[in-house]
């Protein structure tokens, strides 16, 4: 924006500069012509007084010595002609050498030989070489008896016009050199607050509720906006905070009443007799109710408070993948074994991304708990890659993450039952459970926190296909989490990728 500006300004600068300096130029170029005119009217007046004399007279050796002399001097031919063009005083030569190069000499010859004083031609541009023709008749009205002529080289008045242009060029040049000075840092001085008002505006896209404009410098005008735009910040971020404290509160003031009442339900157990008993089936299935929703209740105000406590930390930070799977790996390989089912991980070495915050580690082990309970699969699989050419989610990432760096694409797939290409959408959004997982522990929350906390990190979380099913009947489930990747500074460029902590045999079963 600030080099916009300046492209309206200097360019309407220069259009005034030029407004007034090309009649200026003007003025001064003809103002030249004029007086390099009027000088060679002055002699060529003078020389036609003496050549009326030296004509009546027949003393004509001391006019033509002057004519001689005046041609060394000035360079200037000029010539005493009759009625009929013929010189008869002056320079004849240089004259009729002069004159061959003037197509509009006899026009201005025939005028003086009229009577008349010619005006001059008004050619003065500088690219113009034309000479400067002046005549005055010898004589008065009906007794000229002949003309003297004047062809006057323009050359030197032209390189005088030109000097007198650059000097006004260059006089032109410091208004506005002065305008590009003041205007640079006038309109940075302006424009300051409106780059910081964007710039807190993106990180505040970005989560981070903290951020606030300068209300101290700039215009009156943007400190006021300033002003009201961190008096809006205020009020959303208190909002938001007594949104997550309520969650929070409420999620931990309820657990201790909700765990009463869970040891008061199951208290109940030794009293409702034995389970071969009359009408004591009734009363276990009642129980069996009552104790399975008390269990649910709990999950749900545990996910709660852990949503609560995630989205109160809004910043990403850069981690190398390789450390979060080697903290990971060996866990997920032991619930697959306890679980009879296959985990692969194909993830090169070397990745490094931003990771969202509540930990990268918390998204994958939520990832992997949905593949191993909901799925009924048999394979799992993590697989890692980076796209240096591609970008970021549609946030873009917090510090500049995404864009230059690519993104890194983390996906855990299976060849489980996987859910409706018409139903993924609703996946991501909290509470929603698929019918098929109902009787399935779980609260519907996980997918919506971790899709809400990769988006806050500059990813995506989306949903696709997984792994072909056994029997050939379709494909699994598949949660791809795509996160913005960051550069790796390398020792050494020629060090080969250290092997990751948690490289060992890919599968297990």
């Amino acid at each position: 924006m600030h080099r916009r500006l300046l492209v309206v300004l200097v360019p309407l600068a220069v259009l005034l500069v030029a407004a007034l300096g090309v009649p200026l130029s003007v003025t001064v170029a003809e103002r030249e012509i004029q007086e390099t005119y009027v000088d060679r009217l002055n002699d060529v007046g003078r020389f036609s007084s003496l050549a009326e004399t030296a004509l009546s007279t027949g003393r004509t050796e001391a006019l033509q010595q002057e004519l001689a002399r005046y041609h060394e001097l000035y360079g200037i031919p000029v010539a005493v002609i009759d009625t009929s063009g013929t010189v008869l005083l002056g320079p004849a030569d240089a004259y009729q050498e002069a004159a061959r190069e003037e197509p509009a000499l006899p026009r201005i010859v025939t005028a003086a030989l009229a009577g008349a004083r010619p005006e001059p031609s008004g050619e003065w541009a500088p690219w113009d070489d034309s000479a400067l023709v002046v005549a005055e008749p010898v004589g008065r009205d009906s007794e000229v008896v002949g003309a003297v002529v004047t062809i006057s080289d323009l050359s030197k008045t032209r390189s005088r016009i030109l000097a007198r242009w650059a000097r006004l060029a260059a006089l032109g040049l410091l208004p506005l050199i002065a305008l590009v000075a003041v205007a640079w840092p006038v309109s940075a001085w302006v424009l300051r607050p409106v780059r910081e008002l964007d710039a807190a505006s993106s990180r505040i896209s970005q989560g981070d509720l903290t951020i606030r404009a300068d209300a101290e410098a700039g215009p009156a005008e943007l400190r006021r906006l300033a002003e009201s735009f961190n008096t809006m910040m205020d009020a959303v971020e208190n909002a938001v905070q007594r949104q997550r404290a309520f969650v929070s509160d409420a999620s931990h003031q309820l657990r201790n009443p909700l765990t009463s009442l869970r040891l008061a339900v199951e208290s109940l157990e030794p009293h409702l007799g034995p389970a071969d008993g009359a009408g004591a089936g009734d009363g276990r299935q009642v129980y069996a109710v009552a104790v399975d929703e008390l269990k649910a209740m709990q999950r749900m105000l545990n996910s709660l408070q852990a949503s609560a406590r995630m989205e109160s930390i809004r910043t990403a930070s850069p981690v190398d993948l390789d450390a979060v799977l080697a903290t990971r790996v060996d866990r997920w390989r032991a619930l697959t074994e306890n679980a009879g089912q296959t985990l692969t991980v194909d993830v090169p070495p070397g990745l490094r991304l931003l990771e969202p915050s509540g930990g990268l580690g918390s998204i994958l082990d939520e990832l992997i708990s949905n593949a191993l309970r909901l799925s009924d699969a048999r394979a799992v699989q993590v697989t890692a890659r980076a796209d240096p050419g591609a970008a970021g989610g549609p946030g873009g990432g917090p510090g500049g993450g995404s864009g230059a760096g690519g993104v890194v694409t983390i996906a855990v797939r299976d060849d489980g039952q996987g859910i409706d290409a018409s139903e993924r959408v609703q996946a991501l959004r909290r509470f929603w459970r698929s019918p098929r997982h109902q009787n399935v522990p779980g609260t519907g929350l996980g997918l919506a926190i971790c899709a809400d906390l990769v988006g806050a990190a500059g990813g995506e979380l989306r949903l696709e296909d997984g792994l072909p099913r056994p029997a050939g009947s379709g494909h699994g489930f598949a949660a791809v989490v795509v996160l913005p990747a960051v550069p790796r500074v390398a020792s050494s460029p020629d060090a080969p990728a250290p092997a990751p902590a948690w490289d060992s045999p890919a599968t297990s079963a």
